[in-house]
């Protein structure tokens, strides 16, 4: 007898090819408003869940943008950018809280040890991917990579070599995710962009004075609210 396929697809992974081949074919143009997660979830019989990550997937690859109080829209896209397979150019909303905890797990540790060991050239480039993320404060894209800058050298800091190995297995992954997330968080507003930078300022003071304890909190307290922010910006797709 005929054995049909098993897709190894996840449900979002479906949802998202779905939403995006209507943007291809045009059903779905620059500028429309999706509907609310509630409605999708209804249309597609899915949980809000699946939905709210293939909306996270489609916003990574850049062909919907989501509006604080407003709802998602379609944005303009380049075609070429749909040709990379989805594994590589998106994560999944679930993905990037998963990474979150590994990120929890490995850089409150190497926000502890850097306290503990850096010499002057780690501080010096924790000090210069700080400086770089205040002077890209109007710059998303400068900004971005400062940002990935100062975690990888407090990272460098700890020398520790397996901790510095494991976090550049999740170097790709990670960097991919702080951008994202850096979006999500900053919505375009400057005031933002400086409440983001002053927080990593508490980061280097703690890690610059040797205190350890304190490292570790300013870290973690970081990362629950990047948390924060992803939780909250998923919701607006309720809207």
């Amino acid at each position: 007898m005929p054995i049909q396929q098993i897709s190894s697809k996840k449900i979002y992974e479906v949802i998202t090819d779905e939403l995006k081949q209507m943007i291809l074919d045009g059903q779905l143009k620059p500028g429309d408003k999706l509907d609310s997660v509630q409605l999708l979830a209804e249309k597609f019989q899915v949980g809000r869940s699946a939905v709210r990550e293939a909306l996270s997937a489609l916003q990574a690859m850049g062909l919907v943008e989501m509006k604080q109080g407003e709802g998602t829209f379609v944005r303009k896209f380049e075609t070429s950018s749909l040709t990379a397979p989805l594994s590589t150019i998106l994560m999944g909303f679930e993905d990037i809280l998963e990474l979150l905890e590994i990120r929890k797990i490995l850089e409150v540790g190497s926000a502890g040890l850097a306290a503990r060991k850096w010499a002057d050239e780690d501080l010096a480039a924790i000090e210069q991917a700080l400086e770089h993320m205040r002077e890209g404060v109007d710059s998303e894209e400068a900004s971005d990579q400062a940002d990935i800058d100062f975690h990888q050298a407090i990272a460098y800091a700890s020398h520790n070599r397996l901790l510095i190995d494991m976090m550049k297995t999740i170097a790709g992954a990670m960097n991919k995710s702080m951008r994202n997330t850096r979006k999500m968080w900053l919505f375009g507003e400057r005031a933002s962009a400086e409440r983001l930078y002053r927080e990593h300022v508490l980061i280097y003071k703690a890690i610059r004075d040797r205190d350890a304890l304190m490292a570790q909190q300013r870290m973690l307290h970081h990362l629950l609210k990047v948390e924060d922010v992803l939780h909250n910006r998923m919701e607006l797709g309720d809207e």
